[in-house]
């Protein structure tokens, strides 16, 4: 039996990297339906929502999970579960005060600061684990 031959277990993924891959699908169906509701409407108002979505949440998750899941030590300290924390703490605060700001609530935007604040300061975390591990 070779490497190809086997099944894809997910168990055997570090809890991080699994954690990451996991939020990162939620992340991708959410800003597909957002997509399709705005075709379907013809309103684009949350385009940046659906933006923020796909890219600090499809992508950005799903790169450092596969990063998590590739280096596994990167995984393995206190960097790494700040950098999960904070970005998957920031993110929602901003998305969702972000589509309340585009919808015209003009006192949101402060939660979209807090929201950016946190997920940079978990993409710093993470960027430092990088940077650490040798």
């Amino acid at each position: 039996m070779t490497q190809f031959d086997a099944p894809f277990q997910p168990a055997c993924l570090p809890g991080l990297a699994r954690f990451q891959f996991r939020a990162a699908t939620l992340y991708l169906m959410a800003g597909l339906l957002l997509g399709i509701v705005m075709a379907a409407s013809g309103d684009f108002t949350l385009k940046g929502v659906h933006g923020h979505l796909l890219l600090l949440g499809w992508v950005s998750l799903g790169l450092t999970g596969a990063i998590y899941a590739a280096a596994p030590d990167v995984a393995k300290g206190r960097l790494a579960r700040w950098h999960v924390i904070l970005h998957n703490l920031g993110l929602p605060i901003m998305l969702v005060s972000l589509a309340a700001y585009l919808s015209g609530q003009g006192a949101a935007e402060p939660g979209i600061a807090l929201g950016a604040v946190l997920g940079t300061l978990g993409l710093g975390a993470f960027t430092l684990a990088i940077w650490r591990t040798r």
